[in-house]
């Protein structure tokens, strides 16, 4: 894929609603003047602070950057009826390629097939769809991520004398094939130690609220025995974090965590989670982005991998303790001292040598 420059336009993010025929343009920004033509970004929720954050700007900057292009985008609200209609809607409005991160892995073939019947490229984005004819995939070693989180997690608990202790595992979203993936990766370094999985669990929708229902009653039935808990990602970390702080757990058992937000580092830094995975959102976003302007102008694209039929690039996933913090998503501008040391935290900034004591 060659690089393209050209003169930089308006980007225009625009919410959809489901139509089938002629499509309801209220609410949606045509922009002026002709583009270079129109492509859809649609992700899942907004329960995942990376997706508002990170991937929809760094996305929409990098559109921008490569040309005068519409972007029409929507945010399903984790419904995967709610994202169908957004796709039947971009398409109905003249969306060139789609950009799909999909709340369910295998509803989101119907999407790909309506798409493949107009000629329309998908891009499965952070998500492999599981079916239909892909143009690209681009994401993370996800199976990596659940080895990371596991292997850090094994580790703290051998270094606190818990190597054959008991865990809770609160997994993701069971519709999220990338869910599946990070258990597959954890489970391949849990189930080689003598640690004991007192129960686990699939967390709907990526809740933290449904994990911290759930964790609260494992702490009802094992109570002190919970010495560490594997959870999935940041937002169902919080909630365990919560469950167990509710129920006055002293010492907080070990608890992972991924996609680096805000408060899961300044968890970290506090002790409250041991650690997270980092996943550098900026080159994935923007490498959504060239391939789509790409396949929109009717380029080949080609790729490192090849996953299921599809050209794919995983990008590597780094695991962040309180350790590495300033070598990590600091170092990346992910994330910035003063966004991290706000005044709650100076204390433990200063013990952890992000800010002077």
């Amino acid at each position: 894929m060659r690089a393209v420059s050209l003169l930089a336009g308006a980007v225009l993010a625009v919410g959809l609603t489901g139509c089938t025929g002629t499509p309801d343009m209220t609410g949606i920004d045509q922009g002026a003047g002709d583009t270079g033509g129109t492509i859809a970004l649609l992700l899942p929720d907004v329960k995942t602070a990376r997706y508002e954050t990170f991937d929809r700007p760094i996305f929409e900057n990098r559109i921008a950057e490569l040309g005068p292009y519409e972007v029409l985008y929507a945010n399903a609200d984790q419904d995967a009826a709610k994202q169908q209609q957004q796709a039947e809607s971009a398409l109905a409005a003249g969306a060139d390629v789609l950009v799909l991160d999909p709340v369910d892995s295998h509803a989101a073939v119907t999407i790909v097939t309506a798409a493949n019947a107009e000629d329309v490229p998908v891009i499965s984005y952070d998500r492999l769809i599981a079916g239909g004819d892909l143009a690209y995939y681009v994401s993370f070693d996800n199976e990596k991520v659940g080895t990371l989180q596991a292997t850090a997690f094994v580790d703290a608990l051998d270094a606190n004398g818990d190597d054959s202790a008991g865990i809770l595992m609160v997994n993701g979203s069971p519709t999220d094939n990338n869910a599946i993936l990070f258990a597959r990766g954890a489970h391949e370094v849990i189930d080689d130690t003598d640690l004991r999985i007192l129960a686990e669990y699939e967390t709907p929708d990526w809740s933290p609220d449904k994990a911290q229902e759930w964790v609260a009653g494992q702490i009802s039935q094992y109570g002190d025995a919970i010495a560490g808990v594997y959870a999935a990602n940041d937002g169902i970390a919080s909630g365990a974090i919560a469950a167990l702080r509710a129920a006055n757990v002293r010492p907080l058992p070990i608890v992972t965590g991924q996609d680096a937000e805000l408060p899961a580092i300044q968890r970290i830094l506090t002790g409250d989670q041991y650690m997270t995975v980092y996943k550098a959102i900026k080159p994935q976003a923007e490498l959504a982005a060239e391939v789509a302007v790409a396949l929109l102008k009717g380029e080949k694209v080609s790729a490192p991998l090849m996953i299921e039929g599809t050209p794919a690039t995983l990008l590597d996933p780094v695991a962040v303790t309180v350790d590495n913090i300033r070598e990590t998503v600091i170092a990346d501008g992910f994330w910035t001292i003063d966004d991290i040391c706000t005044p709650e935290y100076e204390e433990a900034c200063a013990a952890a040598g992000l800010r002077e004591g």
